[in-house]
């Protein structure tokens, strides 16, 4: 009898897919991949099995991450980091490429500048896909590492003060992990200029489904009291001109003169990569967390792989 988990058969497409056991399932699996990268020896939990990347967006640390992941699981590894290098650029379309890149591979991992292309490729699909962020849709994975990051910092994922700050508009890492939050009591506070703030659905379902109250602030110094700040990119790509993307590009900045005024052992996120918003001043204190909130991408990717395909 398979021993596969159920909880990535069909593949991961946004983080309300996921029940909170489901999470706390992948977060134990998670920290069981972290001892496996950590030992320096490689699995093979996914030998013979073949991920496909079709990446039509930029990215470093996910594409990585997530090619690290399967070889690491003793896969094989097939795709694109650059549209025009496909058949996209002769016009094919989304659905055709899925189709025909499902029959080479085991599992999809696909990146897509247009909301909700991850869950138009799954039906067309006839393997799992995996949402590696859809416009400013969603980013499933990038949330389950960033509750990991927290699990592993604060040592636990309930009660916690949390401030998410930037472009909450158009930042799909902040609309997955305000949903995942909301599976845990938090108090979270939404920092951002009144014209990024998060879309009003996004904060009505979080109040209205999950139960979950979100303050909401334009000031950075709401974040004083937070004990955990997750700060995020103006997302210059979303924007329709770089005049517009200009008038919020310096909103908000975390130096060592606000972390002289916030809580001692506050921890400083942010999924990267970062602009102007974290001074490099801040690297070295102990507060940031952003790197090793990179580094935890791939045992976190390692778990999803693993419980999506692994009959061990």
């Amino acid at each position: 009898m398979s021993s596969r988990s159920p909880v990535f058969q069909k593949g991961l497409l946004s983080i309300k897919d996921l029940s909170t056991n489901e999470i706390e399932e992948v977060l134990s699996e998670s920290e069981r991949m972290l001892k496996v990268c950590r030992s320096g020896i490689k699995a093979d939990h996914l030998r013979n099995m073949i991920m496909a990347t079709l990446f039509f967006e930029p990215s470093t640390r996910t594409r990585l991450s997530f090619e690290s992941a399967m070889q690491r699981l003793g896969g094989g590894i097939i795709g694109f980091a650059d549209p025009s290098s496909s058949s996209t650029m002769k016009g094919e379309t989304l659905a055709d490429t899925v189709k025909i890149v499902s029959s080479y591979s085991d599992v999809i991992v696909l990146r897509h500048p247009r909301d909700g292309a991850a869950r138009e490729a799954a039906g067309f699909a006839d393997v799992p896909i995996i949402n590696a962020g859809d416009g400013a849709g969603e980013h499933p994975t990038q949330a389950l590492l960033d509750l990991f990051t927290i699990r592993k910092e604060k040592r636990k994922l309930q009660g916690l003060k949390i401030a998410i700050v930037g472009d909450l508009k158009n930042g799909r890492t902040v609309h997955s992990l305000a949903y995942a939050l909301a599976r845990f009591r938090n108090d979270v506070t939404f920092i951002a200029p009144r014209q990024l703030q998060a879309p009003a659905d996004i904060v009505s379902s979080l109040n209205e489904k999950y139960g979950q109250r979100v303050e909401m602030s334009e000031s950075l110094d709401a974040a004083l009291d937070a004990d955990v700040i997750y700060m995020t990119r103006v997302q210059e790509e979303r924007f329709k001109s770089k005049a517009e993307y200009l008038q919020f590009a310096n909103y908000y900045n975390i130096n060592r003169n606000f972390l002289s005024r916030s809580r001692n052992d506050v921890t400083i996120m942010h999924p990267l990569p970062r602009v102007r918003e974290i001074s490099p001043e801040v690297d070295s204190m102990k507060n940031s967390a952003y790197f090793r909130q990179a580094s935890y991408g791939v045992p976190v990717r390692m778990a999803i792989l693993k419980m999506m395909l692994s009959e061990k």
